[in-house]
């Protein structure tokens, strides 16, 4: 073949041009790498020799940079701030200002450059461990003593360890406690309590001086929400333990059975994996199986914020058109502030690790937010137009996003609305405030949380709403879908639910979602949660399955729907109402309901305004229903249930879990029951991807 110089050099003109433009449509790129120099212009990965082109050491020069960008008039496309792999510890909060916003069309990204994993750390490595000789290593820890600082989290080769505790399984119960009010001294118009408690935890606590040590406190499990208490010490009788607050609720008040454990004192230092932090700054920890002294990593946290979006929406200057990609934040701070920590339906004072507030058109995509000590990622006030996709938010004090407040802010520019959650894990919280959620909306509209895994939280995986009764509430329109919530409750906290809802919600949308093994410790594991006012919300192509008392419950509410579901193997009753109210309450129709024992309805049907009928009903083994103390032809009589049927909904396995219909099931001739793709819920994406999120039962 003869080589055609002017073809040839057509085709690299054009390959050039291209590259060209390729170039062009990537933007400007500055580097950021932990062996780089805040002295250098971040133009390049690797520094040339002789010149100060390379990468700078810090984010916090990137953003000089940008912002002299800005000043400049350079701020024309888009800027990547590509950020190396490697650990980058935060001395302060990551701060995003209004100077910081890119623009529509010249976002400012921060990302991971490619294949490797940047991981910002609000925590401080903690060395110089010695082996005591008692089943436990000592280490000095600096700025405890001198400084002030103190952690009530520690991590151990990227472990969370346990702050000292006893039990250190399950829960002690309470004897007699009584609260009396101070009238004067050190705590007046505070309340003083008396607890009794076991006789093996007394005698653990006989270290306690008269006042206590400002440390060692009682966490007490309530129905929904805990409580913390510092102890004062023992009574005289020595079968007493004092603590220091506010007055306790009617309802949330510790009790005689109360559960309750014992937490930070030396003395409860006895299980591996165990710490306590001394005054003095001593820090004990018993080691794991096979943790060797001289080779393992231990942090503890120091910052009480890891990134901060604050703009001033009020004044025109939020925060937007910046993304985070592919970064990793870690360690948190969360401490008990005070004597006292109020129970706290939600752990709703509680903050998190990655705050927004005043930002809009913020995108943080295919990040990590894991092993902190509050709430991983909230979008508190004054968010618009926001994304997290593609995260994993786990290893969590409290629980994992937050949407909105729990106010009504009178200037629309304060209200955040139109957040999508979208293909996120979010796992395993509730470490420090057991009352937690997976996703939690507050005063906000307009949200869509679509195909999460949300997982291991001992209250509920997803909370709509923070307004009881029908009072004005700015949770509507609403969309929950393709999400996959499992193990939630645990059979810790009670009157909890897969999804919890509240308040007048009109447009809310939740469908296509599979709820399971929603466990509470006494009453209240429902999978679909309409609780006080809840109002014109539509449940549908649903798969609930193995909850404690119910696949559906509303408490009070109007005009919701509950249709087309797949409703299965609640241990005590499958569908719960409590309140009669003169309006339509809800309509519960074209379901199919499965169980093997105890009673379908629970609660005063035959007095209540619901709509309810063709339904298909199938009890394990029997042909005939009890409903309501009557048969399903004297419901019918009374002119409800109309069109339900008592048949073999014919699963493919539902003993496997496998709640397939097959192709002779007569729930779609019979009732017309409409097939949803039961695979279509959770995260989507690479093998990989799913595999992390983990699959259907």
């Amino acid at each position: 073949m003869e080589f055609d110089m002017k073809r040839s050099f057509g085709c690299y003109l054009i390959l050039f041009f291209c590259l060209m433009c390729c170039v062009g449509a990537e933007g400007k790129v500055l580097y950021v790498s932990v062996a780089g120099d805040d002295g250098d212009t971040g133009t390049r990965p690797v520094r040339r020799v002789g010149r100060r082109d390379g990468p700078v050491r810090s984010v916090g020069r990137a953003m000089a940079l940008v912002r002299d960008m800005k000043r400049r008039g350079e701020l024309t496309e888009d800027v990547h701030v590509v950020i190396g792999g490697g650990r980058y510890e935060l001395g302060k909060t990551w701060a995003f200002l209004h100077g910081d916003s890119g623009k529509k069309d010249a976002r400012v990204i921060y990302e991971a450059a490619a294949g490797e994993q940047p991981v910002f750390s609000g925590g401080v490595v903690i060395e110089g461990f010695v082996d005591s000789g008692k089943g436990y290593w000592v280490a000095d820890v600096r700025g405890v003593k001198d400084e002030g600082w103190r952690f009530e989290q520690l991590f151990v080769n990227g472990r969370r360890a346990v702050l000292a505790r006893s039990p250190n399984v399950g829960f002690y119960k309470m004897g007699e406690t009584e609260e009396i009010e101070m009238k004067a001294g050190k705590y007046k118009g505070k309340h003083i309590r008396l607890t009794g408690v076991d006789d093996g935890m007394a005698e653990g606590l006989k270290f306690l001086k008269r006042g206590g040590d400002g440390m060692t406190r009682m966490v007490a499990f309530h129905k929904w929400c805990i409580s913390k208490r510092v102890l004062l010490g023992l009574d005289k009788t020595g079968k007493n333990v004092v603590s220091v607050g506010d007055k306790m609720i009617s309802y949330k008040k510790w009790m005689k059975g109360t559960r309750y454990f014992v937490e930070n004192y030396l003395g409860g230092l006895d299980a591996p994996g165990e710490w306590y932090l001394s005054a003095e700054g001593k820090l004990y920890y018993k080691p794991r199986e096979g943790e060797l002294i001289g080779d393992v990593s231990v942090v503890a946290p120091r910052l009480d914020r890891l990134v901060h979006f604050s703009g001033d929406a009020k004044g025109g200057r939020s925060v937007g058109h910046v993304t985070l990609k592919g970064l990793r934040f870690e360690h948190q701070r969360e401490m008990l502030k005070g004597m006292a920590f109020k129970p706290s339906q939600a752990a709703y004072v509680i903050e998190a690790a990655v705050m927004l507030d005043d930002a809009h058109d913020v995108v943080i995509k295919n990040c990590e937010v894991k092993r902190v000590g509050g709430y991983g990622v909230w979008f508190r006030k004054g968010c618009k137009d926001i994304l997290l996709e593609g995260c994993e938010v786990s290893d969590l004090g409290a629980g994992g996003v937050r949407i909105g407040e729990g106010v009504i802010r009178g200037d629309l520019r304060e209200r955040t609305e139109r957040v999508r959650i979208d293909n996120n894990i979010i796992r395993d919280g509730g470490k420090m405030f057991a009352s937690a959620v997976g996703v939690w909306v507050g005063q906000s509209g307009e949200n869509e949380i679509t195909h999460n895994v949300i997982s291991d939280f001992y209250y509920t995986g997803i909370s709509l709403g923070w307004r009881w009764g029908y009072g004005e509430n700015l949770a509507k329109g609403n969309v929950v879908k393709f999400n996959h919530v499992h193990d939630i409750g645990k059979r810790v906290l009670s009157d909890m639910g897969g999804i919890y809802m509240l308040g007048p919600s009109e447009g809310t949308v939740v469908s296509n979602n599979v709820f399971h093994d929603i466990y509470a410790y006494t009453y209240g594991g429902w999978g679909l949660y309409t609780d006080e006012g809840a109002t014109g919300i539509l449940m549908e192509n649903n798969l609930v399955y193995n909850t404690k008392t119910g696949s559906f419950h509303q408490h009070y509410g109007k005009d919701n729907v509950v249709r087309n579901n797949i409703l299965a193997m609640s241990e005590l009753h499958q569908i719960q109402a409590t309140r009669v109210e003169d309006h339509l309450s809800f309509t519960f129709e074209g379901n199919i309901v499965y169980w093997e024992k105890g009673p379908l309805y629970k609660g005063p049907f035959s007095r209540m305004n619901v709509k309810v009928g063709r339904n298909l009903y199938w009890r394990v083994g029997r042909d005939k229903l009890a409903v309501v103390g009557v048969g399903l032809k004297n419901l019918r009589k009374r002119g409800m249930d109309k069109g339900s049927v008592v048949a073999d909904p014919k699963f493919v396995d539902a003993e496997g879990f496998d709640f397939r219909l097959k192709g002779d099931s007569p729930a779609v001739k019979r009732i017309g029951f409409k097939i949803f793709d039961l695979d279509a819920a959770g995260v989507y994406g690479s093998e990989a991807w799913k595999e992390r999120a983990g699959g259907l039962k």
